[in-house]
């Protein structure tokens, strides 16, 4: 008895590990789901395409390569343009602005090693502007990589720093949910860049793959059957279930909001204050609060704005609201100041320029950006992890009827006018050899027509702009943002023109001197 025990369950530890093999070979996979026809024209390409569609993806930026030709195939036959680049940082900078002008995701397709480390700068960049950026980047095929294959580099680690979301598709049946998910999670929360490396042989059709797959002079004996056996299977692995019907359409996307108590208990704040601003980042730009919404809500509530980033031009060019200068000094004597979407890193002085006496509510996605050195020289009254644009429509909503005190906006404005007559002084001023740069700027805002993008490259010369060029409405300027990369200037303007084509770009940028570039041995 006890030996037929003992034999019936090595019989079933036996079952049990042989169907765990099989399907750690794929092998019960297999069984229900069909592979690829051998002759079949489909590719994996056509299935990232069919996502990008059903997502509304309208441009896809790249410098063609080898190992991602068939996405930007697929992409052009289902009529989604395809615009190639000289360099690969130039892609992911255009992608980068289409998303931050159009509400969705922008997207970039590199090819394998060179052509993603080539985009390092570009998509921190993207990270630390917080842009919902997808990133498609070829890889090297499945069984070979860290074996030394071209351009063959552990990219999974490069991008897991600088991305919310890193994949590497191991079969042609996950593409369609990979790409899902990514979009999902590139806007979700705080938005910013995601990563997916597609290697070549998930991509190409399966008669081509199969014929990389073949084992030339496979050894002899048991052992070449075994090889011969493995790659087969690998390859049938790959190509199974890769055409059945999926779903591609947009998965939810989280955003944060405030609680009804924190925003009542802001309405309370607010309508005690008798001395206000607001400062109003990028993230109050994001989908899903239209601009103008956002607009009629800062109207509403009366209180001077001091605007940054992708939120300039917000109030248009000439608002009572909008106060451009001695922002350092409103602070010291605001009795509440409101950080919608701002951060107290290096451009508030890493909070420091704020009054400990005044109240302070932070509104921000990002938890850590939300209390960015508050342990050192600022605390909030109020902290909020939730989206700045909807938040100023309740906060509107809730003090209907409710206006700041009209002197105060108007000292500001005062303010202002006197520091500008004092910067057009500057402009004025005769040099001897080359151009006054806030001439220049004051010149070129003159004349910019009304639906100008602005699109700002370069260090301090960013910083002079925007004290004098005036956007004329929402989501018409860009910049670089928080990392201060110089030479997002090209990839920007294409973006932008390519999502408003009847506008004007004005591009501005300092070339460097050439005695200054030759001395250190660079291009002027």
């Amino acid at each position: 008895m006890e030996i037929a025990t003992a034999l019936w369950c090595f019989v079933g530890f036996a079952f049990g590990g042989l169907v765990f093999v099989a399907y750690k070979l794929g092998l019960l996979y297999q069984l229900c789901h069909k592979v690829s026809p051998f002759r079949s024209p489909r590719h994996g390409g056509e299935s990232v395409a069919e996502v990008l569609r059903a997502h509304g993806v309208k441009f896809v930026f790249t410098l063609v390569g080898g190992h991602i030709s068939p996405i930007l195939v697929a992409c052009e036959k289902l009529g989604i343009r395809i615009v190639d680049t000289r360099h690969e940082a130039t892609a992911v900078f255009a992608a980068d602005a289409v998303a931050r002008l159009s509400g969705t995701v922008g997207v970039a397709v590199v090819t394998a090693g060179p052509g993603l480390t080539n985009t390092v700068t570009a998509v921190k960049n993207a990270q630390m502007a917080e842009s919902p950026l997808l990133l498609l980047g070829g890889a090297a095929a499945t069984l070979l990589q860290g074996r030394g294959a071209l351009q063959d580099i552990d990219q999974m680690s490069l991008f897991k720093p600088l991305c919310k979301f890193c994949a590497s598709v191991r079969s042609v049946k996950d593409i369609a949910i990979t790409v899902r998910k990514a979009l999902a999670i590139a806007q979700s929360g705080t938005p910013g860049p995601v990563f997916i490396e597609f290697p070549i042989d998930t991509l190409y059709p399966f008669h081509l793959v199969s014929k990389e797959f073949g084992v030339k002079n496979p050894p002899k004996g048991i052992m070449g059957k075994v090889v011969t056996w493995y790659l087969h299977n690998h390859l049938k692995n790959l190509f199974a279930g890769a055409w059945e019907t999926r779903d591609v359409s947009p998965l939810p996307v989280h955003i944060p909001q405030a609680t009804d108590n924190q925003v009542q208990k802001c309405i309370e704040l607010v309508s005690r204050a008798k001395k206000p601003v607001i400062l109003l980042g990028s993230q109050a730009t994001l989908p899903p609060t239209p601009a103008d919404d956002i607009r009629a809500a800062l109207e509403s509530l009366g209180i001077p704005c001091f605007l940054g980033g992708m939120s300039r031009g917000m109030l248009g060019r000439n608002s009572p609201l909008h106060i451009r200068q001695n922002r350092r000094d409103a602070l010291k004597d605001a009795d509440l100041v409101l950080l919608a979407g701002t951060v107290c890193d290096f451009r508030l002085s890493y909070g420091r320029v704020l009054n400990r006496r005044s109240k302070i509510i932070a509104v921000n996605r990002d938890k850590t950006q939300l209390l960015k050195n508050s342990d050192m020289f600022w605390k909030p009254t109020v902290a909020i992890q939730g989206d700045a644009g909807s938040f100023l429509l309740r906060l509107s909503k809730g003090l209907k009827g409710h206006k700041c005190p009209e002197d105060w906006p108007q000292s500001l404005k005062a303010g202002d006018v006197t520091k500008e007559k004092a910067n057009r002084g500057k402009a004025d001023e005769k040099t001897d050899r080359h151009l006054n740069p806030l001439s220049v700027l004051h010149r070129v805002d003159e004349l910019m027509a009304d639906d100008s993008i602005i699109v700002a490259d370069g260090g301090d010369f960013v910083g002079s702009a925007a004290y004098i060029m005036r956007p004329r409405g929402p989501l018409r300027w860009l910049d670089p943002g928080a990392f201060g990369t110089l030479g997002v200037g090209g990839g920007f303007a294409l973006g932008a023109k390519l999502c408003r084509p009847e506008s004007e770009v004005q591009w501005l940028w300092r070339q460097r001197h050439p005695h200054w570039s030759r001395r250190r041995g660079q291009a002027g």
